[in-house]
């Protein structure tokens, strides 16, 4: 008996570690393209209309958002109304709190991450790069300062839409589909059968 439920254990465990472990050439190609493709149409912008090293248009969370709309899109934290909601709602608490608690930045970094952790939950939206955007608001430095709430908008939002745009190009190509489900789910009329 107990050998059978090890053997049991075994196969199930061998089974999850081999289907996490495949290899897949062409996912791979897909999502290096997919995120490629999104980090370089932002860095563009960046390099055409911003001095370089503003890196303005470039966050450091859009590399963590790249891992998951590019490399796991299948996951809740990757679908659109995440990967939107969760930055935009996180930017907005980190220009917040900044503006709030710009002297004394150990508490503004603290209660910027931790509310945007929290406003992620409540309104369904939680990205784990939005920890980091709401963090870029508090320790960006002079000039995401001097951009305040138009921090949200450029580079959040519209960094943000490119990522989602390239993403539902390459995540729709072969056997992919993203967002998992439909962006305009139809609603499902019920009829009354009785009179």
């Amino acid at each position: 008996m107990p050998g059978r439920i090890i053997k049991k254990q075994y196969r199930k465990a061998r089974y999850i570690l081999y289907r996490e472990t495949l290899i897949d050439t062409k996912e791979h190609v897909l999502t290096f393209l997919g995120s490629f493709t999104g980090i370089a149409l932002i860095g563009l912008l960046n390099s055409k209309y911003l001095v370089a090293s503003d890196n303005l248009f470039l966050i450091g969370s859009f590399g963590a958002s790249s891992v998951l709309v590019y490399g796991i899109i299948n996951s809740p934290l990757a679908q659109p109304r995440n990967l939107i909601g969760g930055h935009v709602i996180s930017a907005l608490i980190g220009v917040t709190v900044f503006k709030l608690f710009s002297t004394e930045i150990w508490l503004a970094c603290a209660l910027a991450v931790s509310l945007a952790i929290v406003a992620m939950q409540v309104t369904k939206t939680l990205h784990p790069p939005g920890g980091a955007t709401a963090l870029i608001a508090v320790t960006g430095g002079k000039k995401i300062e001097a951009m305040g709430y138009m921090y949200v908008l450029s580079p959040v939002l519209s960094g943000v839409l490119i990522l989602l745009a390239v993403a539902l190009v390459f995540n729709n190509l072969r056997h992919r589909k993203y967002p998992s489900t439909p962006i305009l789910k139809r609603r499902k009329t019920v009829r009354n059968t009785h009179k």
